[in-house]
């Protein structure tokens, strides 16, 4: 991970703030996405979960969604914060893992808050090691 974060605390400031609007009334369970896209733009995302389960959507995907529907096409970071009542360790479930890997390059980084409440980056070959990619 070469790529530098212009925007790291920006992110983590957004997500915090989206999970307030998570829908989770089922599990508790809030979580926020944050995402700069390649052009800088940032976009957000949080849980909203459905008595129907499992028709909820997931914090990642919505804020992909949100990049996708603005135009753009890469993600260059992600930061994901979530937890019951206060944050907690959390990481993307595998199904928004590989969302992340669509739209991933090889320098995307992904900031997930650790058990000590301190940001940890990752990239996607640590977080889904030998992912299907569709050449």
């Amino acid at each position: 991970m070469t790529r530098k974060i212009a925007n790291q605390d920006l992110l983590i400031e957004a997500a915090h703030k989206v999970r307030d609007n998570a829908h989770s009334r089922y599990s508790g369970y809030r979580v926020g996405a944050a995402i700069e896209d390649d052009r800088g733009d940032i976009h957000i995302g949080c849980n909203v979960e459905n008595a129907a389960f499992p028709e909820g959507s997931c914090a990642e995907a919505n804020a992909i969604g949100a990049m996708v529907a603005a135009g753009g096409r890469t993600i260059r970071t992600i930061a994901v914060v979530g937890g019951k009542k206060d944050v907690e360790a959390c990481t993307p479930c595998g199904g928004c893992r590989q969302r992340i890997r669509e739209f991933s390059d090889a320098e995307t980084v992904i900031v997930l808050m650790g058990e000590n409440g301190k940001p940890t980056r990752y990239d996607i070959d640590t977080l889904l090691p030998k992912s299907f990619v569709l050449k």
